[in-house]
């Protein structure tokens, strides 16, 4: 059983990066750039509090951003995901008159400090309602790549087992509205993810979820507590671990990876992958031989079932051939 080395590690991870060069050389992601840069950037208190409210949440905005920015509207009926906005206000106060040169208390004839009336700044916050694009209907948004995945998987039932078997947390199905494939739930650690996509979707998006739960999950990993990783990085070491196993079984993804990892890192340089190679590499390498490990478990399991004769007996995993 052939398992990966460095070496190749190295070359897939190389792919990758040069994958997501050809796309910014190819002029796609500036009409890209040009439609997200008009979504806001949240706080992260704010993107904890999206995620919480909705799990699935890709693009938000206001009601009347997407409507003015986007030529989308809200679809009738849809409930509001609850955020933080800057409210500021101000009010007027008394305080001592300062000299701007020595910022001592300026003095006036009878010796005492002179008062001012200045006006002041009050930080506050309200709550606001944005909407996610699932929540909306109306002129498409720019992409990247492709949206979904097609294409089937050699023994596709067999490798997927193999891909649950080695997840930490269990894999379930469902119906998911929106754009979202598939989330990791942090407080039920499990992975959901969408009913009726391709073989091949369906295989790169578990391996993705199973990054995030054996990465970024706090609880399941004891160390970094005190440095969360943003969301990009998160995303972008998700994704490059999910193009890089999905590679080395021979399913390719990379219309949908190269887009991906594009459009969450911050730069043609993208530091975000550059700073998270060696993650990504062991991590990789590490779901590579687990699946290898399962995939054959499970063949050997319904070889010792079946009287099937030897000759028969597949030696693809996922779509790659080994001797």
């Amino acid at each position: 059983m052939a398992l990966p080395t460095d070496e190749r590690l190295a070359e897939l991870t190389e792919k990758l990066e040069n994958g997501i060069q050809e796309l910014y050389a190819s002029g796609r992601y500036g009409a890209y750039l040009s439609a997200m840069s008009k979504f806001h950037h949240y706080s992260f208190g704010n993107a904890l509090l999206i995620l919480l409210q909705c799990p699935t949440a890709s693009r938000v905005a206001g009601f009347h951003t997407w409507k003015k920015a986007f030529g989308r509207q809200v679809k009738r009926g849809e409930k509001g995901i609850q955020i933080f906005a800057p409210a500021p206000y101000k009010i007027k106060k008394e305080q001592t008159k300062l000299d701007p040169d020595t910022d001592l208390p300026v003095l006036g004839k009878d010796g005492k400090p002179i008062k001012e009336e200045v006006e002041v700044t009050i930080p506050a916050f309200k709550v606001v309602s944005v909407f996610d694009v699932s929540q909306t209907s109306g002129k498409e948004l720019p992409t990247l790549g492709a949206d979904e995945l097609s294409g089937n998987v050699k023994d596709y039932e067999k490798f997927f087992n193999a891909v649950r078997e080695a997840s930490p947390v269990p894999i379930k199905f469902a119906e998911i509205d929106g754009t979202a494939k598939g989330f990791y739930h942090h407080e039920d650690k499990s992975i959901t993810i969408k009913e009726n996509m391709s073989e091949v979707q369906t295989i790169k998006t578990a391996i993705h979820e199973i990054a995030h739960a054996k990465l970024h999950d706090r609880d399941l990993k004891k160390s970094d507590i005190d440095k969360p990783k943003d969301r990009s990085t998160e995303e972008v070491e998700a994704e490059s671990i999910a193009y890089t196993v999905c590679q080395h079984f021979g399913i390719d993804t990379s219309d949908y990876s190269f887009a991906y990892v594009a459009s969450w890192g911050s730069g043609k340089d993208t530091p975000e992958l550059k700073s998270s190679l060696e993650t990504i590499r062991s991590t990789a390498s590490e779901l590579i031989t687990a699946i290898s490990d399962k995939y054959l478990g499970l063949e050997k399991d319904k070889t010792q079932e079946q009287t099937a004769d030897k000759s028969e007996k597949s030696n693809i995993i996922g779509n790659t051939a080994y001797a």
